[in-house]
């Protein structure tokens, strides 16, 4: 594993740092030395996160970074299209003159910058575009997804950056300290970051060869370790406005089961605040509609909730539909056992 520091200036903790978020949470590629926030400056990331400390400290600059031990820099915002903001440049450019390697999911490659290039190859620093890395794959699709055996459970959401991958992340692991043999296929930048073998970035590759990337790292998958279960990640949801998804994973994969990510404070879809997010019912609708499966269990995003509205939510909502409602940052022993029950049957 990497030492790396991870830049989410200015937002660390929001929507827009669910890179860095993500990989303070959980990570097999890189060691998370530290966050750079200018704007969270001396607090420990796993308390602005999850209230308990991950002993990674929040600093504001890149040479501090550097003398806690980084050797790359993260860039850890996800940004409306994918562009890098300005501010972020100097941050990039210390990071270069100082020869530490960079990693970025963007859309805008870092490699693909003049002054960033030119600073790499005298610093003999290496500049690592996750996506770029995705975009000229070209699979195709050949229906052999239906000999996979796994059960695939899909964790699609009700709106972007709502914690699909965390808790896909969260239950295959908890699943796999249980001795069940699970495997999380990823779909986006962060899960590659993150360390996922299986894992393609959805939205790098061309639309026609979507279908085919997701078959062929689950073949891969399920030809090298014949996981008992499989984690999808989601990307984007299914009626966004900017990001629709869920189709892609639900056609390419079959999943045999969907978990709804849902954030339940949010009246409008993150960033475009004219729209406002549809009912629950909707979705669960839809995605029933379109996989021809149930949605077994609901995740709770917690974001602007009190304790005592999370559990309340919970409650009222199991009332309400008759199955799990569940806070992914919690215990999920019950709820792993719960889906391994359920999608197996009697």
């Amino acid at each position: 594993m990497e030492d790396a520091a991870v830049l989410a200036e200015s937002v660390f903790g929001t929507t827009y740092g669910k890179t860095a978020n993500g990989l303070v949470r959980y990570s097999k590629r890189f060691r998370i030395k530290s966050v750079i926030d200018s704007t969270q400056a001396g607090k420990d990331a796993g308390s602005v996160l999850f209230n308990r400390t991950a002993n990674i400290p929040i600093v504001s600059s890149v040479k501090e970074s550097i003398a806690i031990g980084a050797k790359t820099l993260i860039v850890g915002i996800a940004t409306d299209g994918g562009v890098l903001p300005e501010k972020y440049r100097p941050f990039i450019i210390q990071a270069l003159n100082n020869g530490l390697d960079i990693v970025s999911g963007l859309h805008e490659f870092i490699s693909d910058d003049p002054e960033f290039s030119k600073l790499a190859a005298r610093n003999g620093s290496k500049i690592t575009d996750v996506r770029k890395m995705f975009r000229d794959r070209k699979d195709l699709f050949t229906g052999r997804i239906l000999d996979v055996t796994s059960k695939k459970i899909a964790v699609l959401g009700t709106d972007s950056a709502v914690g699909k991958r965390t808790t896909a992340v969260f239950l295959s692991d908890t699943m796999e300290r249980q001795g069940i043999n699970s495997v999380m296929i990823g779909t986006g930048q962060t899960s590659w970051m993150q360390g996922f073998k299986y894992t393609i970035v959805l939205d790098a590759i061309v639309n026609d060869f979507v279908s085919g990337a997701l078959e062929t790292v689950a073949l891969q998958a399920w030809d090298e370790l014949h996981p008992a279960f499989m984690y999808l990640e989601g990307q984007g949801s299914v009626i966004h406005p900017a990001y629709p998804g869920s189709y892609e994973i639900i056609g390419a994969l079959h999943p045999d089961a969907i978990i709804l990510q849902h954030a339940p404070k949010r009246l409008f879809y993150d960033g475009f605040d004219r729209f406002r997010i549809p009912p629950i019912e909707k979705y669960i609708k839809i995605l029933e509609l379109m996989s021809d499966k149930k949605v077994i269990a609901i995740s709770v995003n917690k974001e602007n909730m009190t304790p005592q509205e999370v559990q309340s939510y919970i409650k009222d909502t199991q009332n309400k539909f008759g199955i799990p409602v569940f806070d992914p940052l919690g215990n999920l022993s019950d709820i792993a056992g719960y889906v391994k029950d359920t999608v197996n049957g009697p």
